[in-house]
């Protein structure tokens, strides 16, 4: 699949890392570092914009080293870029550890997975279909 992608970042384009990867990773486009403190929250720029094709979106995760190692993550998990979006990518991160994090130019700050949707229809009904489940939820099933 093709997607048109504007570059105004001072990096590469994003690329998958392995043959098999799921998503590419992005890079934070920075003037300047961010200080991220502990439980603060920022938009971090990447310089990219992207024209995704009808019926696809871009999702935003976190990468799972910044995860286990800092407490870095993606605020909105996962963030939607919608088709018809023409703006700048930004990615909310947040700093959930105890300690400062330092966010630099180039860093890989997410990972970015295209993926197909349906588009819903809704169809209003009285009563739903039984199931064994039912409406059970929220652990309902226990923990062994």
């Amino acid at each position: 699949m093709k997607i048109k992608i504007v570059n105004k970042s001072k990096h590469k384009l994003p690329a998958y890392s392995t043959g098999l990867s799921a998503g590419m990773d992005l890079r934070a486009n920075l003037d300047e570092e961010v200080v991220l403190k502990p439980l603060e929250r920022r938009l971090i720029p990447t310089g990219l914009f992207i024209e995704l094709p009808e019926g696809y979106e871009a999702q935003i995760r976190p990468r799972s080293g910044l995860a286990v190692k800092y407490g870095i993550t993606v605020l909105n998990t996962p963030g939607t870029i919608d088709a018809d979006y023409r703006g700048e990518i930004g990615v909310i991160l947040v700093n959930l550890s105890s300690e400062k994090f330092v966010v630099r130019d180039g860093e890989r700050i997410c990972q970015m997975v295209i993926a197909r949707h349906e588009k819903a229809e809704w169809e209003e009904v009285e009563i739903l279909a039984e199931t064994e489940r039912g409406a059970g939820g929220f652990g309902h099933t226990g923990t062994k």
